[in-house]
């Protein structure tokens, strides 16, 4: 895995931690959620406050999220933003911390110079004991405050302000005098600088959990249903209209079909599909080549072409029916049918453009297994598990490509491989091209870099 990290694939764009008061700021932090400390004096944080180096120190991945359905954060800069989130549990749950930082950043920024922000997304479920619970967790609140309660002493003052300014005897009111003086020493002069934490709530609807083996859950879609991981069904009791496993291609692929999710590569309004085809016939032929003891650690196209004819015979299924269409589509001719059972069927799609399009793109990956670039993308840690399994030959070759390759440029990449990004408000002008993309492209938006960079080592 060393690989990984030292190309910046794992724990990637991570907060560090070493100045002697920023650990003391953080232990007191962690002794006040978990009542525990660290004895560390350097240390790494991801955006929620996770260090993978205390999870080590303390022999618990899941200090600051216990019994993984409530995830506690600790904040010492908004800088951790641009962190991924360690051990996620839920697919949502990083949107949800990002988001309530952007929406609070001035305030953070604010409060994080004097003390430490903590906080929890807060649901209605405290144990997850079967997967019907996992739909009893619908709002999920964000609650924050410092240690010394910044916060929601700033909210009492400005309420015991209005009071003095609206009653007409306040003035001769010392108790409510008394109590505004105590407060403002704690707050400092809200006048003049506002404390305010605006409160955020989320609706989880559809979502993957990695609780009970892996579960993905989609509500808002016109034909609900809960979809397992692995072979067994995830219950017959949950309240979605059906309930199937991602080795049952015929049912998967009729419920991306039936809610409109996805689309194939081979539409002619999907550029590059040729080349995003091509692509994924290589990394086949690198798995091939790769389990027959190939040595792959300086491969070029033209030694990639001399290994798929070395190998061609060995191919497996998926690369001879992905071959087939990508000829059909070089050649302009009339493409041939791939059924659902085949095992090239949903190396064909990605997710159309709409707000889950992460979601079912990162459900298409573990469907494919072999588009390593994809998994690293869409689903890291089904990745970083795959890695572990590979011939040390393919590890080197992906950890290189990955570095050369896509994180030179993870904008481009993944505009090329899953369109635009989704709509995200209601004003923005067509020129007839499709949404943020202009005559010359794609039009990016002020935050892609941020989204992309700070995505690399998720989980």
């Amino acid at each position: 895995m060393m690989r990984l990290v030292k190309n910046g694939l794992m724990y990637g764009n991570l907060y560090r931690v070493s100045s002697p008061a920023m650990v003391e700021r953080y232990n007191r932090a962690m002794e006040h959620l978990t009542g525990r400390r660290t004895e560390l004096t350097e240390f790494h944080i991801d955006i929620s406050g996770f260090s993978p180096e205390i999870g080590d120190e303390l022999d618990d991945i899941h200090y600051l999220n216990p019994n993984g359905c409530n995830r506690q954060f600790i904040l010492l800069s908004p800088e951790q933003k641009t962190g991924p989130l360690l051990n996620a549990r839920f697919s949502t749950s990083r949107t949800i911390i990002r988001g309530y930082i952007d929406q609070n950043e001035e305030q953070l920024f604010v409060l994080t110079a004097r003390d430490v922000v903590v906080g929890e997304l807060v649901n209605s479920v405290l144990v997850l004991k079967e997967p019907k619970n996992l739909f009893y967790i619908r709002d999920i609140v964000v609650e924050a405050d410092t240690l010394g309660g910044h916060a929601e002493a700033s909210s009492e003052l400005t309420g015991k302000i209005d009071r003095f300014m609206e009653e007409e005897d306040a003035w001769w009111d010392d108790v409510l005098i008394s109590e505004m003086i105590q407060l403002a020493r704690q707050t400092g002069d809200i006048v003049r600088s506002p404390i305010k934490l605006t409160p955020q709530s989320f609706t989880q609807k559809n979502f993957y959990t990695s609780h009970f083996g892996g579960l993905y859950v989609f509500q808002d879609v016109s034909q609900p249903a809960c979809i397992s991981v692995w072979a067994d069904k995830p219950g017959d009791d949950l309240p979605v209209n059906e309930t199937f496993s991602l080795t049952d291609p015929v049912a998967v692929a009729a419920f991306l079909s039936v809610n409109g999710l996805v689309e194939p590569l081979t539409n002619k309004w999907v550029p590059n599909s040729l080349s995003i085809i091509k692509q994924k016939l290589d990394f086949i032929a690198i798995d091939t080549a790769a389990n027959a003891g190939e040595d792959l650690s300086h491969v070029s196209r033209r030694d990639l072409r001399n290994l798929t004819r070395k190998y061609h015979d060995r191919m497996p299924d998926e690369y001879h029916s992905l071959r087939q269409v990508w000829l059909g589509l070089k050649a302009g001719g009339k493409l041939p049918k791939v059924p659902v059972t085949d095992p090239a069927y949903f190396y064909l799609l990605r997710s159309q453009n709409h707000a889950d399009r992460d979601l079912v793109n990162m459900l298409l990956a573990q469907l494919t297994p072999l588009d390593f670039r994809q998994l690293f993308i869409c689903h890291k840690d089904a990745f970083y598990a795959a890695y572990k399994t590979w011939q040390d030959q393919k590890r080197t070759y992906v950890a290189r490509f990955l570095a050369e390759e896509y994180m030179v440029d993870k904008v481009g990449t993944r505009a090329e491989l899953f369109g635009p990004e989704p709509a995200m408000d209601a004003d923005y002008v067509d020129l007839g091209l499709g949404r943020n993309v202009g005559p010359w492209g794609r039009i990016p938006s002020d935050g892609d870099q941020d989204r992309y960079d700070d995505e690399e080592g998720d989980r």
